[in-house]
């Protein structure tokens, strides 16, 4: 059956009265929703001065680096978003995703006899660096489309790192994580002065200073105010500096000096991408979104899979929808681990063709959960798929955490949705000098020749960075995030249903309970591996996950099946914008 879905103004009221904890933030002119209040004031401040939105997200990316370094994030990391230019009625989809080291390679890495990249915890961190991309996306944010200058853009994270911020609960908890500290312990100093002082975490209130990181942002500052106010010619300035000046230097020495293989020469070249965004229907509108650099497509292959269901006969979060929605992302991932990567060989249209998905979705049990990764598909119908070695299930899991995501709307309808990550704290090195952690995302590639994710100096891993746009008669009306690794992907899914399908309001949506399949290939270091495993939050209720383990689910109860979600939406009648933030952390909305 094809899921027949009305649009949400046409649902009886009742179907979206669902109370919330937080208000849906609204305004006319311009709404921005990030990881922390001041990171979405940092975006609002260049919205008040008559920026745009391209300029608030530039900002707030600056910032949330200062802000949110516990939230997996570094400004040494990267980044991936969606961007509509209104203007010119353009959509892109941005990677600022950094390449692997010129010195990273498969053969490097098999002739230290191991068959995964490794991160920390652990000596082995500096191994998976790769090149910074998250300085040259916001950079480029600004030279494209934004009007602020670098100094601009950058005011508020210079001030929050210069004079301090007040340390919040989320972050004061992640800094008690012991392997957080004794990671720097093994990079002397680490960042234990700036984190520890007087050898503890600061207490709730107490004002964090991160004057490295301070200096580190002031050298961008400087670049610009040598070309005398010209913006362009600032902006060219900062990037210089970065990429091929003093900072690059600093990197790369740090690097060199930690057993790292990133060299100051794998900066100079790298430049963010813009591409033409990857897209598919659902419930009458387009879902766009990054390609298969990225994890992005598994979302858009689950909706190929669940439109031959009928979804709303289910209801919202009982058994059965869970478990058919859970199914679909186990195909949808076993075909992540086989065929996606950044290669020219990935057969995206195959793999999002109608035909190939209502294949795929016939393979779902309604009275049984596969209990293992199923075969990856054989989109070009060759009869015969490559399958890489079994998982191991042997390996438990590394601690989940979260990243962070920020995105903005202004009143000329300019939409953006940016998900920055990089440089987990117990995973990676403290470079005092640099004031911040380098990326590790290199871990992400695989150790198999041919592969699509095959490492290779210069290219991009297979991200788990994604986020996505709602589009209403070809035009952008809504932005989807929300961090956490592998469940990115699969929440972001469940935020699109619930507007989509359940009619929900952007806070509605950020707020429902959410659930991720664990049965998936790990992107990150040890790969790990947990055939079955369901984990659901705290608002699914007894009843149904007992139903969910006699469907042969494992069924496991965590805070947070993605952590940090935001919805944003523009009327397309009224102009209104509106956005939710999500409450299982200090994410938040500011409008005008």
């Amino acid at each position: 059956m094809t899921n027949q879905l009305p649009r949400a103004h046409e649902m009886e009221h009742h179907d979206a009265d669902r109370a919330t904890t937080r208000p849906v933030v609204s305004g006319s002119q311009g709404v921005i929703s990030s990881g922390h209040p001041l990171v979405s004031m940092a975006g609002m401040r260049m919205l008040l001065s008559g920026g745009n939105a391209f300029d608030a997200v530039a900002a707030a990316g600056f910032a949330a680096a200062v802000l949110e370094p516990t939230a997996s994030y570094t400004l040494m990391g990267e980044c991936v978003a969606m961007i509509h230019d209104a203007r010119r009625g353009e959509t892109h989809a941005l990677s600022g995703q950094g390449v692997a080291a010129a010195l990273s390679t498969i053969a490097f890495f098999r002739g230290r006899g191991l068959d995964r990249i490794p991160t920390g915890p652990g000596k082995d961190a500096p191994l998976s660096f790769t090149v910074p991309g998250a300085v040259d996306a916001y950079l480029t944010l600004l030279e494209t489309w934004g009007t602020k200058s670098v100094a601009e853009a950058l005011a508020p994270a210079v001030h929050y790192a210069e004079r301090g911020f007040p340390m919040y609960e989320y972050m004061h908890r992640m800094l008690s994580i012991p392997e957080s500290r004794s990671q720097f312990d093994l990079f002397p100093p680490g960042g234990t002065d700036v984190f520890y002082p007087g050898g503890r975490a600061p207490r709730v209130g107490e004002l964090l200073v991160q004057p490295a990181l301070a200096g580190t942002l002031r050298r961008l500052v400087e670049a610009d105010a040598t070309t005398r106010g010209h913006r362009a010619a600032g902006i060219a300035a900062a990037r210089a500096r970065f990429y091929r000046g003093d900072v690059a230097a600093m990197i790369g020495g740090f690097s060199e000096r930690t057993g790292g293989l990133l060299r100051a020469s794998d900066l100079a070249p790298y430049r963010t991408r813009l591409e033409a965004p990857l897209g598919t229907t659902f419930a009458g509108r387009e879902i766009i979104g990054q390609g298969a650099w990225t994890q992005g497509p598994v979302l858009m292959q689950a909706l190929g899979m669940l439109s031959n269901f009928d979804l709303r006969a289910m209801g919202h979060n009982s058994t059965r929808y869970i478990h058919v929605v859970a199914e679909a992302l186990k195909l949808a991932f076993a075909d992540r681990e086989r065929h996606y990567g950044d290669s020219p060989s990935v057969p995206i249209a195959e793999l999002l063709s109608p035909a190939y998905l209502r294949e795929r979705a016939a393979l779902i049990r309604l009275d049984r959960a596969a209990p293992a990764l199923p075969p990856p598909g054989d989109p070009l119908g060759h009869g015969t798929v490559a399958t890489s070695p079994a998982p191991r299930a042997a390996e438990t899991a590394s601690a989940i955490d979260g990243t962070t995501h920020i995105a903005a709307i202004d009143r000329e309808g300019n939409m953006i949705c940016l998900t920055p990550s990089g440089g987990v704290f117990r995973k990676s090195a403290f470079a005092p000098e640099l004031g911040c952690t380098l990326s590790t995302r290199s871990e992400m590639f695989v150790l198999e020749e041919g592969h699509p994710n095959a490492l290779a100096p210069g290219k991009r891993p297979r991200t788990t960075l994604v986020s996505y746009m709602i589009c209403e008669d070809g035009v952008p009306t809504m932005t989807i995030g929300c961090p956490g690794g592998d469940d990115q992907s699969q929440a972001d899914l469940q935020l699109i249903l619930n507007v989509l399908v359940w009619g929900m309001n952007p806070q509605q949506a950020v707020e429902a309970p959410r659930f991720s399949t664990q049965t998936l290939v790990n992107s990150f270091y040890p790969r790990a591996y947990l055939p079955g495993q369901l984990n659901v939050e705290s608002g699914v209720p007894a009843a149904t996950r007992a139903e969910l383990t006699a469907l042969g689910h494992k069924v496991s109860e965590i805070g947070a099946c993605g952590i940090g979600a935001v919805v944003t939406r523009r009327d397309p009648s009224t102009g209104v914008l509106s956005a939710g933030a999500d409450p299982r952390r200090p994410t938040y909305a500011l409008a005008w």
